[in-house]
């Protein structure tokens, strides 16, 4: 399943905590996704997935939700997107 990112930003708030957020699509789902990151030091990492534009297809957002919590990769490549926009 490729994945297609538009958009992504990493910054650090006013207390030093990493906030960032990627855009992006997956092959086979018409909906976009945008999925914000939290961290305190940059290691371990909360993160909340929502439609980035209009709602989409209820199942396929619960598939996404589910596989980042199993696929490694998916979420590094995500995260690491948001980390390389840092500025």
């Amino acid at each position: 399943m490729s994945v297609v990112v538009t958009e992504a930003a990493m910054r650090r708030d006013e207390e030093g905590n990493y906030v960032g957020r990627t855009v992006f699509s997956l092959e086979g789902h018409a909906a976009s996704y945008e999925i914000t990151f939290f961290s305190k030091k940059g290691k371990e990492w909360d993160y909340s997935l929502s439609f980035a534009g209009e709602s989409g297809s209820e199942e396929q957002f619960l598939e996404l939700d589910s596989r980042l919590e199993e696929d490694d990769d998916l979420f590094d490549q995500l995260l690491d997107a948001a980390l390389d926009a840092e500025g």
